[in-house]
């Protein structure tokens, strides 16, 4: 009997704690974002005579007009969207394309054209650096948003050609038998009956893509010289002086940078979790 009276207490207990680590992790992961958001609104003598994260002071918003004005934020977000949004859409495109062949189509040699584009997925960028920027330095592309374009269009190919795949394989045959039987050709079925069931996928994968794209510092430092070629992530080491740090207004310009990979996860969101359970089972 006491066993049968502690059960749903210990139920209780056990479904608690699913919840308090969630809670656990996202106070881990709010704590920071919010120390950024606190630096963005104190000044600079503030936080030299208090610290980063120290209650004291007034709060204002001159490190956002800095940034704005003459920190050069609007030219580095231009960048940064000149960069991503085609990147994004070449990526998705080409792996939706892929995956719909090697999944649907099944052409010969179509699993070693697939494991081909997945072994993507294994190789460092970093390794990739030297010959790419003798590369783009003998086309006459550097210092130019062409390299980050190329390389993220093509190193997210991997990516998008594993997840599209794995949806498409989850898709009834009897879909596309029916479009071949009322005289549809590929495309047609591709375009109207296919990527309208994959748009879960499909906004999962525009999310993270575009996230990584955005938040991406290593080839816009590496491919880029001038200032006015900078994205946003290289932008804010740009107000690192050589005696100093402008710790607000960097913590101005993180917060404005983040902004729009909020918007776009915020707009699909609804598809976002969908999207990455997509095709998991089947692979």
């Amino acid at each position: 009997m006491s066993d049968t009276a502690l059960a749903p207490g210990g139920a209780r207990a056990g479904s608690r704690v699913p919840g308090l680590a969630l809670a656990a992790f996202a106070v881990v992961f709010l704590v920071p974002c919010l120390g950024v958001l606190y630096t963005s609104l104190k000044s600079d003598a503030d936080i030299a005579a208090h610290g980063l994260w120290a209650p004291s002071g007034s709060l204002g918003l001159d490190n956002y007009l800095q940034a704005l004005s003459a920190g050069g934020t609007g030219r580095y977000l231009l960048n940064s969207v000149l960069v991503t949004v085609p990147a994004t859409l070449l990526s998705v495109a080409l792996g939706t394309l892929a995956g719909y062949t090697i999944a649907i189509l099944r052409p010969r040699f179509g699993e070693l054209i697939g494991f081909f584009l997945l072994a993507g997925l294994f190789v460092p960028p970093q390794i990739l650096l030297i010959p790419l920027f003798q590369g783009f330095n003998a086309t006459g592309l550097y210092d130019t948003l062409w390299p980050m374009i190329v390389v993220h269009s093509g190193y997210g190919i991997s990516l998008c050609t594993l997840v599209m795949r794995n949806f498409f394989r989850s898709v009834p045959v009897d879909l596309r038998a029916a479009g071949l039987v009322d005289g549809a050709g590929e495309p047609r079925i591709l375009r109207s009956i296919v990527l309208p069931m994959a748009r879960p996928a499909l906004a999962a994968l525009a999310t993270l893509q575009f996230t990584f794209i955005w938040n991406d510092f290593l080839y816009p430092l590496v491919f880029t010289r001038s200032d006015t070629m900078r994205t946003v992530m290289v932008g804010i080491l740009q107000q690192q002086g050589q005696f100093s740090v402008a710790y607000g207004v960097q913590a101005a310009m993180a917060v404005l940078a983040s902004l729009p990979t909020v918007a776009i996860f915020i707009a699909f969101q609804k598809h976002f979790i969908a999207g990455l359970t997509a095709g998991a089972v089947k692979g």
